[in-house]
């Protein structure tokens, strides 16, 4: 099959960031009273927005979060980001390689969004096409992300091959009507990921952007 549009998460699908992010999300709690370890954030955090998982949070901490938790949290990520955040082993030659239309959908803000593109020189590439879940109700698992950039590319959802990390992203890809690939090539993959975005729903599971190719040429 060919698509009209290749929509890629970014945390762990173009920048290798789950690690950092997730990391600094745990010493973060830790010192607000909710003792968390990488693993935990990994489980229970990732794919979402801080709005969604805010109250997650809370509920756990039996408190209202710091007002400051989300910006401290970025700060502290982009002053580790030059030592700590490279790309996705495979995305930048994947990239260069595939002619095909491309958009970031991501449950992040633009400004961390723009931190990797920097890093990475990518800035041009996805020029204009980013969406973020600042722009819709609600985000993922719910599929809204999706179709939004979907609708803003001017392109068909049956269209569009979705590349994503995580449990809840993947939910979102598949209910937004879109062939999702789960990628598991990122740094904080653990065993029984892959399994996990398959009971999901993921139609395919790449262990490299190799991979991901292969699949979208049979």
């Amino acid at each position: 099959m060919t698509y009209d549009l290749i929509i890629f998460d970014y945390d762990g699908v173009v920048a290798d960031s789950e690690v950092l992010n997730s990391t600094v999300m745990a010493e973060q709690l830790t010192a607000i009273g909710l003792p968390t370890s990488l693993d935990d954030v990994l489980a229970a955090y990732t794919g979402k927005r801080w709005r969604d998982n805010r109250p997650i949070v809370e509920a756990a901490l039996g408190r209202a979060c710091p007002d400051d938790f989300h910006t401290t949290w970025f700060a502290t990520c982009r002053q580790r980001a030059p030592q700590q955040l490279e790309p996705v082993p495979g995305l930048l030659d994947f990239v260069a390689a595939r002619p095909e239309p491309r958009c970031i959908a991501s449950s992040s803000g633009p400004d961390w969004i723009g931190v990797g593109l920097d890093l990475f020189g990518l800035t041009d590439h996805f020029d204009g096409a980013v969406f973020t879940g600042l722009v819709v109700e609600r985000g993922k698992p719910h599929p809204d992300i999706f179709l939004h950039a979907a609708d803003a590319m001017g392109v068909d959802p049956a269209r569009v091959l979705v590349i994503e990390d995580s449990e809840a992203g993947v939910t979102a890809g598949v209910a937004a009507g879109m062939t999702v690939v789960g990628l598991t090539a990122g740094g904080h993959v653990r065993d029984g990921h892959a399994e996990r975005l398959t009971a999901r729903g993921a139609h395919f599971i790449a262990y490299s952007y190799a991979a991901v190719s292969a699949f979208m040429d049979r």
